[in-house]
């Protein structure tokens, strides 16, 4: 009785059988899979670099090779005399960020899904997430032409007015850099994100909303009562995951490129975040281990921002990544 060997063959065919039939797919997967491999996981091991001296031009050995130094680049960074200037600007850009572009996507979903017209309503979901996919180089020569003191639209249209006397320095001064910035990003993402809210605002049940207007409830009521508690776990997904990135600036991570491309010598008061002196320490300068280290500082504390917020997110609504 070879009964269970058989049964064994028998699946082992018919599961190479199904993996011929979708070598396809497969081969889809594993391309995935090496990318996920090459891009995530490989570059785990120059974490490494930030404990021991590596030299540029050593290459993978150089990962293992240096003179071990614990926590000493770590260190040296809080000893830099603009250190926590630099770590002030990347906490207050990052939640003036979360604060006033979090609620305008959720608002503006809202107010779309009440108009009646569909040819307008899709004409402005369009319209409004086409600029994300605008450059932040683009976006960054838009901000010059429009805020600058030299012949910007913004300035000469206030001087027309005669609202200001003379041009104001938008684009130079520190203390026009994070409300510019706040401003461009929720312009340009806003429209993107909004999508995700729709999405949950279909799949509410039609039903209700019949049935509020049959007991007399007004559009406000049941956008509270209905709509809100609708996409309450799109919400908590969205909050959970602009926490953990809010040191790069959130879902669209533009903390960099709103800084290197806007921000000059004149309003790096304000404008030099951590992202910017990253770069500047590793690839201007070559101090790998350096730049490192103060990588590894910002994905810490970026994961325990993950932890909490994703605590709070159950304790207050029930809803949770994990």
């Amino acid at each position: 009785m070879n009964i269970v060997p058989e049964t064994k063959m028998i699946k082992k065919e018919k599961f190479w059988l199904q993996l011929k039939n979708q070598r396809e797919l497969q081969i889809l997967i594993l391309m995935g899979m090496a990318w996920l491999l090459i891009f995530n996981f490989l570059p785990i091991l120059g974490v490494s670099m930030a404990f021991n001296t590596y030299k540029a031009g050593s290459g993978f050995k150089g990962f293992f090779t240096g003179t071990w130094v614990g926590l000493k680049y770590f260190i040296q960074f809080f000893k830099q005399i603009d250190a926590w200037q630099m770590i002030r600007n990347t906490i207050y850009l990052s939640v003036l960020k979360l604060v006033f572009g979090l609620p305008v996507p959720i608002l503006f979903a809202l107010m779309i899904n009440e108009l009646k017209n569909a040819f307008f309503k899709k004409f402005v979901q369009t319209v409004s997430y086409l600029p994300h996919f605008i450059s932040w180089v683009v976006v960054g020569g838009l901000v010059i032409i429009f805020f600058s003191a030299d012949g910007g639209m913004v300035n000469n249209v206030l001087m027309q007015l005669r609202l200001i006397a003379k041009p104001i320095p938008i684009t130079y001064s520190p203390d026009y850099f994070w409300g510019l910035a706040v401003m461009t990003e929720i312009w340009k993402e806003t429209g993107w994100w909004t999508i995700i809210y729709l999405a949950a605002l279909t799949g509410i049940n039609p039903e209700l909303y019949e049935a509020a207007s049959i007991d007399g409830a007004s559009r406000l009521q049941k956008v509270r009562y209905i709509s809100l508690p609708g996409i309450k776990g799109a919400m908590v997904v969205v909050f959970i995951l602009s926490i953990g990135s809010l040191l790069s600036g959130g879902l669209s991570g533009s903390n960099f490129d709103q800084a290197y491309i806007m921000g000059n010598s004149f309003n790096s008061e304000h404008s030099q975040i951590l992202q910017t002196y990253i770069m500047k320490m590793g690839l201007a300068q070559g101090q790998y281990s350096f730049a490192t280290a103060i990588g590894i500082l910002l994905s810490i504390v970026s994961l325990m921002l993950v932890l909490a917020s994703n605590y709070i997110a159950k304790k207050i609504s029930g809803e949770s990544l994990f």
